[in-house]
C-alpha cells in the first residue's frame, strides 16, 4: 500500500541532496543505494544514468524520472508544517522537478514488495542532465532496457495531467568568423563578426510563429575588447513545432537566409549547424503507453486530460528509441522558480496510478 508518510520522507531526504545538472554524483549514489536495498539489480551506465530492474510477469514496464535540478537548487530548505503542501522557502527551487518523480518510483517499488504483489518486470531509468538538454536520455545505454512502454513521471499537476502532444525540437549554432583590426586606427581593414551575426539573427524565427510553432535566439557571444573589430561571434538558438513539416520549413528558411548573408559578406566565414534534438509525438488511440495509462486512470476514477506541452522530456527521446512513453503529472507546480511547491495528495495519486500500472499484469 502506498504510504503518505514514507513517500513524503523520501522526498524530503532526496531534496536535501544537492543535484544541479552536471553535479549528480551524490544523488546518483543515494538512488543506487535505495534501489539496491529494495532488491533491484542496479548500476550506472557510462553517462551516469541510474538503471535498475526488478523481475516480474509479462511485458516489462519502464519507470522514468530524472535526478538533476535547475538552479538555484543548492541548500534547499523545504517548508512544510504537516499539511498538504510542501513549498520552497523562497531562496531556492523546491526540487519537486523531479525529486517527486524519484520518490514516486521508490514508493511504488516498496509498496509492491510489502504487499507481495505480482507485477510486470519493472525497469527503472533515472537520468542525469535532463534539465540541460535531455543529455542523460540521449546518452543512455539502451542495451540495458528491454521495455517497449514507459511511464515518465515528470510533469506538473495531478497524474491525470498528461502530455498528450510534444514538439519536434531543432537547435542550431551559427559561428561567424570575420577579421580583427584596430577599431580606431584602421577599422576598414576589419570584417566585423558581430554586426554580420546580427544580420543573421534578424532573419531567424523569434517568438510564437503560430499556435504550435516557436523560435528563439538564446545566446550571442562575440568580440574580445571594445576597441577591436570583432573577429568571432557565436549565436545559438532553437525552433520547435508540434508538426514536423513546420519545423522543417523553418530550418529550410533559416538556411536560405544564412546563405543570403554569406553572399553579402564574402570576406567572412559563416558556419552553421542544425540538429534535431528529439522527435515530437502525439498520443493516439492504439499507442501502448497511452492505452495503459488511460485505462488505469479511468479504473481509479480519474478523467485523463491529455494536452499539448511546448517542452520536451526524456519521453521524447525514448520514443526516438522505439519506447512508447507517456508523461504524467506528479503534483508539482511553478517549476523552475523559487515559488515551486508540491501538492502531497497529488503525488500520492501519482504513486497509486503508477502502482496500478505495474500491477496490471494481464
Amino acid at each position: 500500500m502506498i504510504q503518505r508518510a514514507r513517500i513524503v520522507q523520501a522526498f524530503l531526504e532526496l531534496v536535501a541532496i544537492d543535484s544541479p545538472s552536471g553535479e549528480e554524483e551524490a544523488i546518483a549514489g543515494e538512488l543506487q543505494r535505495r534501489l539496491h536495498e529494495l532488491g533491484l539489480d542496479v548500476a550506472q551506465d557510462a553517462h551516469g544514468n541510474v538503471l535498475a530492474r526488478r523481475a516480474g510477469t509479462g511485458a516489462p514496464l519502464l519507470l522514468s524520472a530524472h535526478m538533476d535540478t535547475v538552479e538555484p537548487g543548492r541548500g534547499i530548505r523545504p517548508v512544510w508544517d504537516g499539511d498538504d503542501i510542501i513549498r520552497s522557502d523562497g531562496s531556492t527551487i523546491l526540487g519537486a522537478d523531479n525529486k517527486a518523480g524519484c520518490a514516486v518510483i521508490l514508493e511504488v517499488l516498496q509498496s509492491a514488495i510489502e504487499d507481495g504483489a505480482e507485477t510486470r518486470p519493472i525497469e527503472v531509468a533515472i537520468s542525469r542532465g535532463e534539465e540541460v538538454g535531455l543529455l542523460g536520455a540521449h546518452n543512455m545505454d539502451y542495451s540495458r532496457i528491454t521495455a517497449k512502454t514507459a511511464i515518465v513521471i515528470d510533469s506538473g499537476g495531478p497524474p491525470s495531467s498528461i502530455q498528450g502532444q510534444a514538439p519536434y525540437h531543432y537547435t542550431y549554432s551559427i559561428a561567424v568568423t570575420g577579421k580583427a583590426a584596430h577599431a580606431g586606427v584602421e577599422p576598414e581593414k576589419g570584417i566585423p563578426a558581430i554586426s554580420i551575426a546580427a544580420e543573421a539573427v534578424l532573419g531567424m524565427p523569434q517568438g510564437r510563429v503560430d499556435f504550435e510553432t516557436t523560435g528563439n535566439v538564446g545566446t550571442i557571444h562575440g568580440g574580445l575588447v571594445r576597441n577591436a573589430v570583432p573577429e568571432q561571434c557565436q549565436v545559438e538558438g532553437e525552433m520547435r513545432s508540434m508538426e514536423f513539416e513546420k519545423v522543417e520549413t523553418l530550418v529550410s528558411q533559416a538556411k536560405t537566409h544564412l546563405e543570403d548573408v554569406r553572399q553579402r559578406h564574402p570576406g567572412a566565414r559563416i558556419d552553421s549547424q542544425f540538429h534535431l534534438e528529439y522527435p515530437g509525438y502525439k498520443l493516439e488511440p492504439g499507442d501502448p503507453a497511452a492505452d495503459l495509462i488511460f485505462a488505469v486512470l479511468r479504473d481509479l476514477g480519474f478523467t485523463p486530460d491529455p494536452h499539448p506541452v511546448g517542452g520536451g522530456t526524456d519521453g521524447n527521446v525514448f520514443r526516438g528509441h522505439g519506447i512508447a512513453s507517456v508523461v504524467i503529472g506528479r503534483g508539482g507546480y511553478n517549476q523552475h522558480t523559487k515559488d515551486e511547491y508540491l501538492v502531497i495528495p497529488e503525488m500520492l495519486e501519482c504513486a497509486r496510478v503508477v502502482e496500478a500500472a505495474v500491477r496490471r499484469v494481464g
